[in-house]
């Protein structure tokens, strides 16, 4: 079993998240956090066709979540597992970086100091080495 977690900030600033309501933010587009975790999980999938000599893979789980950290950012994390012989590492981080790019899209009309940082793995197991952040 392959598993890998990687997580990023998307800084959105304190009038967007004053629209914060139920859980998500409400824009003409639509729900901003459902619409990012829908388009975070289709790059997942989609991994072997954005970045070259991945493998395509028959995923197990994607598990993508999107929660206020303070009154002006929001964290994405963003959980894959596999069972097979090659690490989902670059599957995590593809999941985290379209779902920010989805905020940012999605909420750009509102704000143009959207900031996207520290995106990163934060814990991998079942390959030769795991790994974990200690935050």
């Amino acid at each position: 079993v392959r598993r890998a977690s990687a997580c990023g900030i998307v800084r959105i600033g304190k009038e967007i998240m004053n629209e914060l309501t139920n859980g998500d933010i409400q824009t003409k587009k639509g729900p901003v956090f459902t619409t990012a975790i829908i388009a975070g999980t289709m790059a997942v999938k989609k991994c072997h066709e954005l970045i070259p000599f991945c493998h395509q893979l028959n995923l197990e789980k994607i598990h993508i979540t999107i929660l206020p950290v303070n009154e002006d950012c929001l964290e994405i994390r963003c959980h894959v597992t596999y069972f097979g012989k090659t690490g989902v590492e670059m599957e995590a981080l593809t999941g985290v970086h379209v779902a920010a790019l989805t905020i940012h899209d999605m909420c750009k009309a509102m704000s143009q100091d959207i900031t996207i940082e520290k995106i990163r793995v934060i814990k991998k197991t079942g390959g030769k080495k795991d790994y974990e952040v200690k935050e």
